[in-house]
């Protein structure tokens, strides 16, 4: 027995379409899986080196149809790799990548609010603890998402 919620019975996550995010790096890179619906499925940073691995892995988990993936420096080569990578192979669109970065300084504090002392340093002196790799994927989706609509 499940506990009861007002919230509406969503169909299986499997079942919606989900667009996988990239924000591939030298060393590491940045994953994210958004529902159309936008709703956060799986983020990650990973090494660079078991990037595609994880990409495979993320496909027979989630419906991925298509990778959303930042356009600046070592995009080309992860675009090339990619293609070669997979037989059947995604659809990819690059986005710009530009002060994504800074943005997501911005909302790892939203997803991961300060506690206790730290919440009285201003944000911008916070260290923050983590690579934030993954939260520019997902700013990288919510890009071409907005593209869409407007």
């Amino acid at each position: 027995m499940h506990s009861s919620s007002s919230a509406p019975t969503e169909p299986p996550a499997s079942d919606q379409p989900v667009i996988l995010g990239f924000d591939p790096g030298r060393r590491k890179c940045g994953l994210a899986v958004l529902g159309v619906d936008r709703t956060l499925r799986y983020h990650q940073v990973v090494e660079a080196e078991t990037a595609i691995d994880t990409i495979q892995a993320l496909r027979r988990q989630f419906p991925i149809s298509l990778l959303i993936m930042g356009d600046q420096t070592t995009a080309k080569d992860w675009k090339q790799k990619l293609g070669q990578a997979f037989t059947d192979p995604l659809r990819i669109i690059m986005v710009d990548e530009r002060h994504s970065s800074l943005e997501a300084r911005d909302r790892y504090w939203q997803m991961y609010p300060a506690q206790g002392l730290t919440s009285l340093i201003p944000q911008s002196f916070r260290t923050i603890p983590r690579p934030i790799d993954d939260i520019v994927a997902i700013l990288l989706i919510e890009r071409y998402l907005e593209r869409l609509v407007n």
